[in-house]
């Protein structure tokens, strides 16, 4: 019998793109018999800023459901999926503030050996999507985690999709990379944890 794997996405998104990527993640996750939490980096923006685009008060109004992320949330998990905008080529604010709050447990050494990947979309193609998920990646290194790229020939960083400036929807190719993704990452955890 395979053993039972926990899985937490943490997710910042503004108008819906990483979250309609990390719902993606998650629902494979459980297809794949990890016991997933999804949970979302609080947000940060004065409300101002969000009531000045229409698309993202919306948003914050659709997913208020959606658990704020906790320490605990990581702790718990095997298996660690980090989503983010590309900001100016790098973690957005919100998602990097949550990491921040790892620091005590990064220092007890409760985030190694733990499996690590990331997904993100960017307003262009060349815009700093592969710096972000690198950028990541950076921090899971110290974290001592282990990294779990989905590899392939679309990002093999990690999952991406241009928005553009037409704002696209999530295509069906950036589904079906979460899809290869989450099947990876649960395959990855499961297979450590037999260890």
């Amino acid at each position: 019998m395979e053993r039972s794997v926990n899985v937490t996405v943490v997710y910042y998104s503004s108008t819906g793109t990483i979250h309609r990527l990390a719902t993606e993640i998650s629902e494979t996750a459980e297809k794949h018999g990890a016991e997933v939490r999804l949970v979302r980096a609080a947000e940060l923006a004065p409300q101002r800023a969000v009531d000045s685009r229409p698309a993202w008060a919306a948003h914050l109004r659709d997913t208020e459901d959606v658990p704020v992320a906790s320490v605990d949330d990581v702790l718990w998990a095997d298996a660690v999926v980090f989503g983010t905008p590309t900001r100016f080529g790098n973690v957005s604010a919100q998602l990097k503030q949550f990491i921040d709050t790892l620091g005590p447990a990064w220092f007890s050494g409760l985030l190694a050996d733990k499996v690590y990947s990331a997904f993100t979309s960017g307003g262009s193609m060349h815009g700093g999507m592969e710096t972000t998920l690198v950028s990541i990646y950076n921090m899971v290194c110290h974290f001592g985690g282990i990294i779990v790229p989905p590899g392939g020939d679309l990002n093999p960083y990690g999952t991406s999709h241009v928005l553009g400036v037409d704002n696209v929807p999530v295509s069906e190719m950036a589904l079906q990379a979460a899809q290869m993704q989450a099947d990876r990452v649960v395959r990855v955890a499961r297979a450590l944890k037999e260890v």
